[in-house]
């Protein structure tokens, strides 16, 4: 009998606290931000997808590539590809390809980069239904980013 008293006690206590804590929090400011109409603000350390940076003079991107940024990533979701330069020296790339449905977003690709060409995008709604919307042409991209500049 005294289990069955012990619980009722117990029961209510946790009853009370309860309560407490949803009166308190009931009259503090609402942080709900009303998503479709009001646009979030990303915070400086937000990681979205890769994307390419590209040279301010020439809007080429800045890979050489080297292939590091394929290499490091353990995921195995990136596909670049390049060819000779005109120029005799170096090579230019012709093709740089994100699969985002396996990137893990470590940041190995980035990190590994000593040419200052990838970063972290701050695009953060990607939603779809087909599989094929989140295999990202990162050449495409950029190009279209140096367009809308013009």
């Amino acid at each position: 009998m005294s289990g069955y008293w012990s619980e009722i006690i117990t029961g209510s206590k946790s009853l009370v606290t309860g309560m407490m804590i949803t009166a308190r929090e009931f009259f503090k400011p609402v942080v709900t931000e009303q998503y479709p109409w009001e646009v979030p603000t990303m915070t400086p350390l937000f990681r979205g997808h890769i994307e390419l940076i590209g040279n301010e003079e020439t809007g080429a991107p800045n890979c050489v590539v080297c292939g590091m940024c394929q290499r490091a990533c353990p995921s195995g979701c990136i596909s670049l590809e390049g060819k000779k330069n005109e120029s005799g020296k170096g090579k230019v790339l012709t093709s740089y390809v994100l699969d985002f449905t396996k990137c893990s977003l470590c940041g190995s690709c980035v990190e590994s980069c000593n040419f200052n060409a990838l970063r972290f995008s701050k695009v953060y709604n990607l939603a779809s239904f087909d599989k094929n919307d989140f295999i990202i042409d990162l050449m495409r991209r950029l190009e279209d980013q140096n367009a809308c500049k013009s």
